[in-house]
C-alpha cells in the first residue's frame, strides 16, 4: 500500500502561531482516520531555511506568517518561488500529482509570483470572523460544497490582493474562487479572497485552519483585538466573541476546506499510485 507523504511547510519565521497548530491538528486527524500510512513532515521555510524536495512528498500544506509578502533579499524567497514552480511544472507533465495548499502570506507570495494582481499594504490591519462571498466560479468548487454563501472564517492580515489581472489569469487558467464582502458604501476594491491556481493548487486570503480555541487565544493579543475594535466597533468585537463557536461558522469552515482537500488529494494519489503500477 502506497504512503501518503505531507510536507507541512511553516512560514511563521519563528513566532508563535495558533494557525500552524490548527494545521498540524488536521493533518493528523488525517493520518490518524486514514487506513494508509501517512507521514506528516514540517520545514521550517523562513526561520531555518528548510524547504521540502518535491519528490519526497505527495501533499503540501503552506501556513500564513507574519511581515511584509514582498522580496526583501532573503535566502528562503528563491527557494519558495523555485518550489511553487516545481510543483505547478511537475504536474503538467507527470501522471503523479502534487497537491498544495496555500494559506495568507503563501497565497500572497504565490499571487505575487505569478503576477496576477496588486498584493499591497492595507489601510489598517484586518482581524476577525468575516463574511467571505464565493464567485461564479467558487459556487462550482468542491471544497465550498457544503459552505453556505457567504460563509464564514478568520481574516488576519496587513495585506491585501486587490485589482487582479484577468488577462494573466486567463493565460495561466488560474480561478478567483472568492471575494471579500461586498460593502457598497465604502470605495474601496474587493479584495480576492480563494484561487485555483491549478487542478492541484488552492489557497486562500483567510483561515481555513482557524478554531474557536486558536481565535479566543489570537482575541487576547492586544493587537488583534484592538484591530478588530478600530475596524468594526466595539459592538461587533462582542458579537465576533459570541458567535466564535456557532456551528455555521469558523467550525464549519474548518471542518470542510482543509479536511476535503486532503481526502480529495489521497484518494486521487492512490488512484494514480493504481494507474502507475
Amino acid at each position: 500500500m502506497k504512503d501518503i507523504r505531507i510536507a507541512l511547510v511553516d512560514m511563521n519565521n519563528n513566532h508563535v502561531n495558533q494557525g500552524f497548530r490548527n494545521i498540524k491538528e488536521i493533518s493528523e486527524a488525517f493520518q490518524q482516520s486514514s487506513e494508509e500510512n501517512v507521514i506528516i513532515k514540517t520545514f521550517d521555510v523562513r526561520f531555518r531555511n528548510e524547504m521540502p524536495d518535491i519528490d519526497d512528498f505527495d501533499i503540501f500544506i503552506s501556513s500564513g506568517g507574519p511581515g511584509n509578502p514582498h522580496r526583501e533579499g532573503l535566502e528562503w524567497e528563491d527557494k519558495y518561488a523555485s518550489f511553487l514552480d516545481a510543483v505547478l511544472e511537475h504536474n503538467k507533465y507527470n501522471e503523479d500529482k502534487k497537491y498544495l495548499f496555500l494559506i495568507c502570506h503563501s497565497f500572497q507570495l504565490a499571487s505575487i509570483h505569478w503576477k496576477l494582481g496588486n498584493i499591497c499594504k492595507r489601510k489598517s490591519y484586518s482581524f476577525g470572523v468575516m463574511p467571505v462571498h464565493k464567485t461564479e466560479e467558487g459556487e462550482q468548487e468542491f471544497l465550498f460544497k457544503n459552505l453556505q454563501d457567504p460563509f464564514y472564517a478568520v481574516d488576519s492580515r496587513a495585506y491585501q490582493f486587490i485589482e487582479p489581472d484577468m488577462d494573466r489569469f486567463d493565460e495561466l487558467d488560474m480561478k478567483i474562487m472568492a471575494i471579500e464582502k461586498f460593502r457598497p458604501h465604502i470605495n474601496l476594491e474587493r479584495a480576492v479572497m480563494a484561487v485555483r491556481f491549478s487542478d492541484e493548487i488552492f489557497g486562500t486570503q483567510f483561515h481555513p485552519e482557524a478554531d474557536p480555541e486558536g481565535m479566543i487565544e489570537n482575541l487576547k493579543d492586544e493587537k488583534n483585538k484592538t484591530a478588530m475594535i478600530e475596524n468594526f466597533g466595539m459592538e461587533k468585537y462582542l458579537e465576533t466573541v459570541d458567535r466564535i463557536d456557532d456551528e455555521d461558522k469558523i467550525i464549519l469552515t474548518r471542518s470542510q476546506i482543509l479536511p476535503r482537500f486532503l481526502q480529495s488529494a489521497k484518494k486521487n494519489i492512490l488512484k494514480g499510485s493504481k494507474v502507475l503500477a
